[in-house]
């Protein structure tokens, strides 16, 4: 019955919002990281140094001189053409992951328009972003192929309010509504499929041999009486 519910639970979601939703709890190792992505002053900790951006533009001259733009062209186009499926991890700054499941071409815009529909107050401003080092998503215009978002990736949510007191309000939760809420947890386990017993065709038994009686033994012929040598 319980999986029967949940079940049901997933389907009402996708309905509502047309993705395939899990929502789950993250561990405190990963609160510490959001919280120290959080502060805007510890960005400096990873740093790029000069030695990393010389050795960057290197490999990518010799990159260029090895292959012409076609070949690099052809090569972008068939990773692509591989990759059907990204997966985004959102995760919350109260240790909530809600996980949703994209196509590389549809738009990052798609993500917000659905994070507008899920999230507890969908009218206080809100921003996504990467780390590290923390970079906000601000273009929304591209797709999660372009933005390296693929096969899958994990963003950080915040809202965005000017007052430093209303933002750790507001970010002090919750964050999605109920009802999204009620999936922490569930998982939908594949139906076990029932072996196919084939019908067994009857065994039709061969009848006996009957058995032949056998031939008698020829006797020696005997010559007749008038018969004289």
């Amino acid at each position: 019955m319980e999986a029967e519910a949940a079940k049901a639970k997933f389907a009402a979601i996708k309905e509502k919002f047309g993705r395939d939703i899990r929502v789950f709890e993250t561990s405190g190792v990963s609160s510490s990281l959001t919280q120290v992505s959080n502060d805007d002053e510890r960005d400096d900790f990873y740093e790029f140094t000069a030695d990393d951006y010389y050795r960057l533009q290197a490999a990518k001259k010799a990159d260029k001189h090895l292959k012409t733009k076609k070949i690099r062209e052809a090569e972008v186009a068939a990773h692509r053409s591989r990759i059907t499926k990204t997966t985004i991890r959102v995760r919350f700054p109260d240790n909530h992951t809600l996980e949703v499941v994209f196509h590389p071409s549809e738009k990052i815009q798609s993500l917000f328009d659905l994070l507008s529909r899920m999230v507890a107050q969908p009218e206080v401003p809100f921003y996504l972003y990467t780390t590290p080092p923390k970079k906000q998503i601000k273009d929304m215009s591209q797709d999660f192929y372009s933005a390296g978002l693929i096969p899958g990736a994990i963003v950080y949510f915040s809202y965005d309010m000017p007052n430093q007191e209303d933002n750790e309000a507001v970010n002090s939760g919750p964050f999605l509504r109920e009802e999204v809420m009620s999936l922490k947890g569930l998982d939908v386990m594949p139906e076990p499929v029932e072996p196919i017993h084939a019908t067994p065709e009857p065994v039709t038994t061969a009848p006996p041999p009957v058995p032949q009686e056998p031939k008698a033994a020829g006797k020696k012929p005997v010559k007749p009486k008038w018969l004289k040598m």
